[in-house]
């Protein structure tokens, strides 16, 4: 088999992972609306670690070792706080927004890199770094120019916080599918989350997970389902194809947000909301294509 034909499985594998991702942060913003953001990961996480748990079992998976096991625990504390903080931002945004901003992303990723990982950052990746701010700036502006509220500008500063933290996950995705099996690596991200937001309820924080009514658990029980599938099938592909191959497909999640957004919730994708991704998406590409002792080779992943 050539190189190309061995990478086709993968790279079709990543491109329903992003597919089935985008329709669950649609399914998570419907449902945090609904029920609350709080109540709505909670019950998320509730779900896809119970579902995890079966296929663990059914599997005979084993259980990992201390050093998988604090790489899970580290990975799923990031991925919590990272989904609270972009699922808190697109309450108040349209996804394709949302999504564009979050793709500022693999750019962070390389600084990251070369602070916990000690690589060098070259004037390639440093140039590509400023046409994806000047995208991220790009659709700031039309939020400060265009007299939308103060929420709005709030939810976009969770989402580009979240994509910092984003970042940091994408360091940590690769050797997380290297090391477990694609099962083991979304069990242990939806129970490392639940144990989380379990904390968050017994600190004096006020939160407190209520019993969602029987209308809000179809769309508990999709988000679940949709979650763990896309980890699933993104554990697969990263641990079966370099990330060079596959971050391209991350973009795809613009088009597939948009349409959603559009069916889901009549939203409208703005031109400066286009003009903005195009920049920050060729920033990430540029940066993707730089020689291997400019850039360090990251993955993207989502909530």
């Amino acid at each position: 088999m050539t190189k190309s034909g061995a990478l086709a499985i993968p790279f079709a594998v990543c491109c329903v992972g992003v597919a089935l991702f985008s329709i669950m942060d649609a399914t998570m913003k419907g449902l945090s609306l609904s029920i609350g953001l709080y109540n709505a990961l909670f019950w998320r996480a509730v779900t896809g670690s119970l579902l995890g748990l079966a296929l663990m079992l059914l599997t005979r998976q084993r259980w990992p070792g201390g050093r998988v096991l604090r790489l899970h625990m580290l990975r799923g504390t990031v991925v919590a706080l990272m989904a609270s903080l972009f699922f808190w931002g697109i309450m108040r945004l349209p996804l394709a927004e949302s999504i564009a901003l979050s793709f500022i992303a693999p750019l962070i990723a390389l600084y990251l890199a070369a602070l916990l990982l000690k690589e060098r950052v070259g004037r390639r990746a440093v140039g590509a770094s400023l046409l994806g701010l000047v995208g991220v700036a790009v659709i700031v502006s039309a939020r400060m120019s265009g007299g939308y509220d103060l929420d709005a500008l709030l939810g976009a500063g969770a989402v580009l916080f979240s994509a910092v933290l984003f970042a940091w996950n994408l360091i940590l995705q690769r050797q997380q599918a290297q090391l477990a099996s694609p099962i083991e690596v979304a069990f242990f991200q939806h129970l490392v989350m639940l144990g989380a937001f379990v904390a968050v309820a017994v600190a004096p924080t006020g939160l407190w997970p209520v019993f969602p009514p029987a209308t809000s658990w179809f769309l508990i029980g999709l988000a679940a389902i949709l979650a763990f599938t896309s980890l699933v099938a993104l554990a697969w592909a990263y641990a079966r194809a370099e990330a060079q191959y596959l971050i391209p497909v991350e973009y795809s999640a613009f088009i597939w947000a948009a349409i959603v957004g559009w069916l889901a919730f009549g939203e409208r994708v703005t031109l400066t909301t286009v003009v903005g991704a195009v920049l920050i998406v060729a920033g990430c590409l540029i940066a993707a294509r730089a020689r291997p002792a400019e850039t360090p080779q990251v993955e993207p992943s989502v909530a």
